[in-house]
């Protein structure tokens, strides 16, 4: 009996260390840091487990487990997301078979602080990213697209060694699922440090260290779809000193709000990339392929493109599968609305052609919408308020491995329409809109102001083009067409015309930008297209087009005096934009119901991109413009822009005339009329600057050889430049060219208001009317003996027949001939203005800074200007001898100062040898 009752009790013990031992590797298994992921399902399980099996040692551990995800709520979708209220902390579970899986992340900042550069709707960041773990932690990595290989697996392995992908952060796992392997990190490692790289852009925009504290950052709405996980995180930044700010109550302490979009990546969805082509302007996706080692072109390059399929394939148009859609955020004025909806229908016109019917759409976002326009779900259009912006973009996300386009969002500064309602009620106060030359305020400094005055000249566009666009320049061309609806008709435009004209002008803007959301880049070959005498044939302007592209910076097209007004702005797309939207968007007969290769495609594309020679489908886009292309600019109009320039300048002039005649209504503020002074005489050089274009210019086409017999580069015509040289002389550099009346010059008062926004100059009060022209003339004269440009005229020489080009001596000669007329031209004692003595200083100062080697021009240049001052002095020695007496002082003292000043820099250069 005693042994069975010991044999019972033996088998009692070791059932229980049995059930122990198991508990125990349950246990240890739950602790594992080599298991992943944790689910809200199997979090009371670990738990009870804990409880119940585990000695006090290990239970305390668990206990603090348990309270850790006590009150949790979980939402379920592409990342299963835990978040507990009381303390903001939110996990994020990532499966095994998410690890090494690429998805997107898309970073927008949702709230700025209106100013200097930190503006709504920015996009900040977009990531191809996977996790990656490794040992107890989870690295967050930037797969490197760059490099493929579609050759053996030796070679991707080679690849993979070459070329390293980037590992921003690496994340402490948080815990690990037993059964499911599902890792959990802590959110506030990943997005509650400086994900989106704000610290170094608060101290490039403000020039001040602001830092990241963590005490004041924290999540907002978190929301978790089936294909996408969308999180607010709202971040406290603190600076000791603060920045130079106005629109902060206190600038030691900003806060700004950043929306975070991770979506998956469909890789396998149907989509074809299009190889791209130079002839046709489109963003591209570009990577190095090491699978054919025998191509003379190393890279492949993809256009940027959405993915649209036709309903029915087999007919000729048909309707998208899926509708490209942009929503326009409820933040967009009502009275703005119709015309923003026009500008994006404006493109179905394009894909009609290509084969799809109603292949976009625009929907309004509901004022109780429960999603955020940086939704990667949803392309819209957003409106935000700035002091100083003045900009509009339109940025996309792109699948970096194939070039679809995911999704787009549109950014508009509520400026880029103020500015023209204000130029109608000429209310506009002096600020960072409208600075003269050698003014000063609070918004745009001496250098800004210098480096502005060198934007109206150069035809370069904004930086970073591909999404930074339209900006200041854009506001005053618009703001000048508002201007030019009274002083040009001499009378108050009615409200209706005013609002037509607001909504031809964004209309017109948002087409531009849903062109860039379409792929398209910029083609300022696009102005081109019609005559002047067409430009305002609404007959014309109303079918093909006022212009080739509006992807182009175009001015407001104002007739000359005596010419019924047409289009201010263009109203359809034009033919370049049609055909540039057939060579990305036609379905090749290849890709019917079947997966091609992007190479099949080739023949297919070639024949539409053949067409590139017409004269209508042009283009040129950013790096094209260079000062040598004069058609290809921007602001300008017309194929004869030296007829459109001219014709603006005239129109100037009459402006300047209505101005002296009592323009501003009775009670209105003498700054008003400075400002719009102000606004016309930059139009007005901004147009004199595009004569300067044909000088050393050459047409450039990106054909391709057999297009067609013409070339590549084409010299501008002697006889052209010959005419731009004559013009520039008649509303530039000529004694007469300009002439304000005392009275209108007496009224150019500053804006005496001093607060916040708004700062009073405090420099000179009156207008430095000498500065003002002399700061534009010295622009495009400094422009005129660019040494680039006398670079290409002395090769141009080479590049035309003999006697075909216009040589260096004679652009020096008559540039000096018209300059100096006074002395050169004149067999007379002649008084000299003090603008004109201004211009002749500017000029002398040039060619002694070649002859003293301060200025970087060819040998043939600096010699060209030695003997230019020498013919210059012997004029100005026999002036003075003929004339000295009978001279008035100013001009006798220029005179002789200018022959002393010539001496001594030659005898300079000549000791210098």
């Amino acid at each position: 009996m005693k042994y069975w009752i010991t044999k019972v009790v033996i088998l009692a013990f070791l059932l229980y260390n049995l059930l122990q031992n198991t508990n125990y590797a349950r246990a240890a298994q739950l602790a594992n840091p080599d298991v992943q992921q944790l689910t809200a399902v199997s979090i009371e399980e670990k738990l009870a487990i804990a409880d119940n099996n585990l000695g006090e040692s290990r239970k305390e551990d668990f206990w603090q487990f348990r309270e850790l995800f006590k009150g949790t709520n979980k939402l379920e979708g592409l990342f299963t997301l835990y978040s507990r209220e009381n303390s903001g902390e939110i996990y994020l579970e990532i499966q095994p078979e998410q690890l090494n899986k690429n998805y997107l992340v898309t970073v927008t900042l949702e709230s700025g602080i209106g100013e200097a550069g930190i503006y709504s709707g920015l996009p900040l960041a977009d990531y191809l990213f996977y996790f990656c773990r490794v040992n107890n932690n989870l690295h967050f990595v930037v797969r490197n697209v760059k490099f493929r290989t579609e050759s053996s697996e030796a070679e991707q392995r080679s690849l993979a060694r070459s070329f390293s992908d980037s590992v921003l952060y690496s994340l402490e796992i948080a815990s690990i699922d037993p059964r499911s392997k599902n890792i959990l990190i802590n959110l506030d490692d990943l997005l509650m440090q400086d994900f989106p790289g704000l610290t170094p852009l608060l101290k490039y925009s403000l020039r001040a260290d602001y830092r990241l504290e963590r005490s004041k950052s924290y999540f907002g709405d978190v929301k978790s779809f089936p294909e996408n996980v969308e999180i607010d995180a709202i971040y406290g930044f603190s600076s000791p000193e603060g920045a130079d700010l106005v629109t902060l109550p206190d600038s030691r302490s900003l806060t700004l709000k950043v929306h975070y979009s991770f979506s998956q990546l469909q890789e396998h969805n149907g989509y074809i990339p299009r190889l791209a082509d130079d002839r046709v302007g489109y963003f591209i996706t570009a990577f190095q392929d090491f699978s054919n080692n025998h191509s003379q072109e190393p890279f492949v390059r993809y256009i940027n493109r959405w993915h649209l399929e036709a309903s029915d394939p087999n007919t000729p148009l048909s309707p998208p599968k899926q509708q490209i859609v942009f929503w326009i955020e409820n933040a967009v004025p009502l009275q703005y609305r119709e015309a923003i909806s026009e500008g994006v229908l404006m493109w179905n016109k394009a894909f009609a052609k290509a084969g799809f019917e109603n292949a976009i759409a625009v929907q309004q976002m509901p004022d109780d919408a429960d999603w955020q326009p940086g939704d990667v779900r949803y392309n819209t259009i957003r409106w935000f308020n700035s002091l100083d912006a003045g900009f509009a973009k339109g940025p996309v996300r792109i699948n970096p491995l194939t070039g679809e386009i995911l999704d787009a969002d549109i950014i508009i500064d509520a400026n880029m329409v103020r500015s023209v309602q204000q130029e109608y009620r000429a209310l506009m106060e002096e600020s960072n809109l409208c600075q003269e030359a050698g003014g000063s305020s609070r918004s745009v400094s001496q250098t800004r102001q210098e480096k502005y005055i060198k934007q109206v000249y150069s035809p370069t566009p904004l930086p970073n083009s591909s999404e930074s666009c339209y900006s200041q320049h854009t506001s005053e061309q618009a703001a000048m067409g508002a201007l030019a609806l009274s002083l040009l008709q001499n009378t108050q435009p009615s409200s209706e015309a005013m609002q037509e004209y607001v909504h031809q002008y964004l209309r017109y803007l948002i087409a531009h930008e849903v062109g860039h959301t379409l792929g398209l880049r910029h083609n300022f070959h696009g102005s081109t297209m019609l005559t002047p005498e067409e430009l305002n044939n609404t007959e014309i302007t109303h079918t093909k087009g006022l212009v080739g592209s509006v992807m182009d910076y175009l001015p407001v097209n104002i007739a000359p005096q005596g010419v019924q007004q047409g289009e201010y702005f263009p109203s359809v797309i034009g033919p370049y934009d049609e055909w540039a939207i057939e060579y990305g968007y036609k379905n090749s007969p290849h890709a019917v119901g079947e997966m091609i290769h992007p190479e099949a495609e080739k023949s297919f594309l070639q024949q539409i991109a053949l067409a590139s020679p017409q004269p209508e489908l042009s283009y040129a886009t950013d790096e094209d413009i260079w000062d040598i292309n004069p058609l290809a600019n921007v602001w300008d109009m017309s194929s004869d822009v030296l007829v459109y320039s001219q014709w603006q300048m005239d129109n100037a002039r009459v402006m300047w005339q209505r101005l002296d005649e009592h323009y501003l209504p009775r009670g209105e503020s003498y700054s008003n009329l400075r400002v719009l002074f102000n606004r016309v005489l930059k139009y007005y050089f901004r147009n004199a600057n595009l004569l300067s274009q044909y000088i050393g210019g050459e047409s450039f086409r990106r054909v391709h050889a057999n297009d067609d017999s013409s070339w590549a580069f084409v010299p501008v015509p002697l006889l052209r430049q010959r005419q731009a040289l004559a013009k520039l002389q008649e509303y530039v550099f000529a004694e007469d060219a300009f002439s304000f009346s005392p009275q209108l010059l007496n009224q150019l008062a500053p804006s005496r208001w001093q607060h916040w926004g708004s700062f009073a100059p405090n420099n000179r009060l009156d207008y430095p009317i000498h500065e003002s022209i002399l700061s534009y003339q010295r622009a495009i004269l400094r422009s005129l003996f660019d040494g680039e440009r006398l670079n290409r005229l002395r090769d141009l020489e080479l590049k035309t027949l003999v006697g075909q080009a216009l040589s260096i001596p004679e652009l020096f000669d008559t540039l000096q001939q018209g300059i100096w007329t006074e002395v050169l031209a004149s067999g007379k004692p002649q008084a000299i203005s003090s603008i004109r003595r201004s211009l002749q200083q500017e000029h002398l100062n040039i060619l002694l800074e070649m002859v003293l080697h301060q200025y970087d021009v060819p040998e043939d240049g600096r010699t060209l200007a030695w003997y230019e001052l020498r013919q210059l002095q012997n004029a100005i020695n026999t002036q003075v001898k003929q004339f000295g007496e009978k001279l008035d002082t100013y001009t006798l003292a220029h005179l002789e100062f200018s022959s002393d000043r010539i001496t001594k820099a030659l005898n300079a250069q000549l000791f210098s040898q």
